[in-house]
């Protein structure tokens, strides 16, 4: 990677950390704080999520019926999801050691806190959860693979291919095979390293 590019990948890191602290400055003018894995409201804050609440029946007379009648393809989803989340969470606990890789902790990607959203009714919160877990899994998932493709071929498309994960940024130029070996091993090295 010549200077430049690791210039901008540093000034992109740097905007990243910065869009993280106004967005979290942001949240402090919501009135929430997080302690924990609870999310806590101020008082009156939640006073006025409860009056917004829209109960069950006023909610299914508003429901649109194409939701109604896709859900149970929606919901069946969730085997085929559990599946994958139980073979994806054997393959690294089982291969990443082996391979000297740490591993991706799951509760940073399976966040479970929209149901201490007083405005939202037990069917959304049912659908919030639901939510949080396939899009959760998914970008758990996408770590163990993106961290998998650093160790065997982190090496980027010669076409630019869209919606690639954080790390390839850091992966090899196409066709660059100079110190290749050497180059692979320090990344190799570097995913035991992560925290």
């Amino acid at each position: 990677m010549n200077d430049r590019i690791g210039q901008l990948l540093a000034q992109m890191a740097a905007l990243e950390a910065e869009l993280v602290t106004a967005m979290h400055e942001q949240e402090k003018r919501v009135f929430f704080q997080i302690k924990g894995k609870k999310v806590e409201f101020e008082t009156s804050v939640k006073a006025a999520h409860r009056k917004l609440k829209m109960n069950f029946f006023r909610w299914v007379v508003s429901f649109r019926p194409q939701n109604l009648i896709t859900g149970p393809i929606i919901y069946g989803m969730i085997v085929p999801l559990m599946l994958v989340d139980a073979c994806v969470t054997f393959y690294q606990w089982t291969c990443f050691p082996i391979y000297g890789i740490t591993k991706v902790r799951r509760s940073d990607y399976l966040v479970y806190d929209r149901a201490q959203l007083q405005y939202l009714n037990f069917i959304e919160k049912f659908h919030c959860t639901y939510c949080e877990y396939g899009n959760g899994l998914m970008a758990y998932m996408r770590e163990i693979l993106a961290r998998t493709e650093a160790y065997f071929c982190p090496i980027k498309h010669a076409k630019k291919v869209i919606g690639t994960h954080a790390r390839y940024k850091q992966f090899l130029d196409y066709g660059d095979a100079a110190d290749y070996e050497a180059r692979l091993e320090a990344i190799r090295v570097s995913l035991g390293k992560l925290k």
